[in-house]
């Protein structure tokens, strides 16, 4: 790979990414503490569970509008907008928390309205880095702010959530509300570009739009195998992550220690990854960097789901965890590279909702694999799946697919495809 370089902090690109990593703290506070919270008020399964799930849901209903909607307004604004509402809203909430308030229901309207307004931000936010970030540097800019959000959310976040809790309940979500209002000042005093949109066709509608979104994705041969590979991806990890606790405390037999080890083994592969994903790709090009990240991490599975031994458990989330950074950081730049201006919130819309409509799958199935077939199943199930994501990348990871195409290339269609 020719011609990339490292992103320029000066321009806003410092300042999005301060606003990400602030973000990405305040949430992985709240997703610790919400089941913690949930679990005091509450013994039923079922509605500990349904806290969770509701941060799914708005995904697979909301998804592709949001991306739709951002395509249309000033992502910016849309971005600082949602932020202010989604910091207000927890701030209410920690508020209601402290005065005792909490219940079930609350937990999941917040759980809801929260990934709803998250779905236009995200969306947003991905349509708006290719305004601050020279081409050439779209890939240093993911993989710092992957990284970053790695940091602040798996090292920083969640093992500050005991500390926090002793001082009372409220208190993970009084920081989380305040995060979210220091990441919205930050993304509004970003100066861009007017992003270049032809005008719409008299009578456009969003579910038009949509579509035309979904066409455009479909047609681009490099993107469609990305988008379908991605969703295998997801199926098998959630397969895995669902059931992770038992293949660590039943089947390998090393407790909640074993359980604590394999997550934060995840969490610094990711950041290991971050730092890899660039280099991976300078040597071999995006899509051939996937199909490494790809079958890395089904042997690692294959280790996970065969070898009797905490160590081997480790070591393959270990590898899961740098690589999936690594296919995650070269994954979303190639869209942005590839996908037409005055849709990338559109085509960054389907990408994550495949991602998420696959865990949720990927979790009953994991669930009746391991009832089925015993607890490393799951593992395997998911390296089946992982094998299958990378045969089906085969086809485009020839040099026919540019690695870096200009954006008057990919908007006038002389990308082949």
């Amino acid at each position: 790979m020719t011609g990339e370089r490292a992103p320029a902090w000066r321009g806003g690109f410092g300042r999005l990414w301060t606003a990400a990593v602030v973000s990405r703290f305040g949430d992985a506070l709240r997703t610790a503490a919400l089941p913690l919270l949930a679990a005091r008020l509450t013994d039923d399964p079922f509605a500990i569970a349904s806290v969770t799930a509701c941060g799914y849901v708005p995904w697979l209903l909301f998804g592709l509008l949001g991306g739709a909607v951002a395509d249309r307004v000033d992502q910016r604004r849309a971005m600082w907008a949602a932020d202010t509402v989604r910091g207000l809203l927890v701030a209410a909430f920690a508020l209601a928390v402290g005065l005792g308030h909490a219940s079930i229901p609350l937990l999941l309207v917040l759980a809801f309205a929260l990934t709803t307004l998250q779905t236009l931000f995200d969306n947003a936010s991905t349509a708006l880095l290719p305004a601050l970030v020279d081409g050439q540097a779209l890939g240093g800019a993911n993989a710092r702010l992957m990284t970053g959000q790695q940091v602040a959310g798996g090292l920083l976040g969640a093992p500050l959530v005991p500390l926090l809790l002793t001082a009372g309940a409220f208190m993970p979500f009084a920081a989380d509300a305040s995060t979210y209002l220091v990441a919205a000042v930050l993304v509004a005093s970003l100066r861009t570009r007017p992003p270049h949109r032809p005008p719409r066709p008299a009578g456009s509608t969003l579910r038009t739009e949509i579509g035309e979104g979904l066409r455009v994705l479909w047609r681009d041969r490099a993107l469609r195998a990305v988008c379908v590979s991605t969703l295998l991806c997801n199926i098998g990890m959630g397969a895995l992550i669902a059931t992770l606790v038992l293949h660590v405390t039943r089947w390998l037999h090393a407790g909640t220690a074993g359980y604590a080890a394999a997550m934060t083994a995840y969490s610094v592969g990711s950041i290991a990854g971050g730092f890899l994903a660039q280099r991976v790709a300078r040597r071999t090009g995006r899509l051939r960097a996937l199909l490494v990240a790809g079958t890395v991490q089904t042997a690692a599975l294959v280790l996970m789901g065969t070898v009797r031994q905490l160590g081997a458990l480790v070591a393959g989330m270990l590898l899961l965890g740098a690589m999936g950074m690594v296919w995650n950081v070269n994954q979303v730049t190639l869209m942005q590279q590839r996908a037409p201006e005055s849709m990338t919130g559109r085509i960054a819309a389907a990408f994550r909702t495949c991602a998420t409509s696959g865990a949720p799958l990927g979790a009953l199935l994991g669930g009746v694999v391991a009832g089925a077939v015993g607890l490393n199943g799951p593992a395997l199930l998911a390296a089946a799946l992982f094998g299958l994501a990378v045969t089906s990348l085969i086809p485009v990871r020839r040099p026919d697919v540019p690695v870096v195409a200009s954006p008057d290339s990919v908007t006038a269609g002389g990308v082949p495809r």
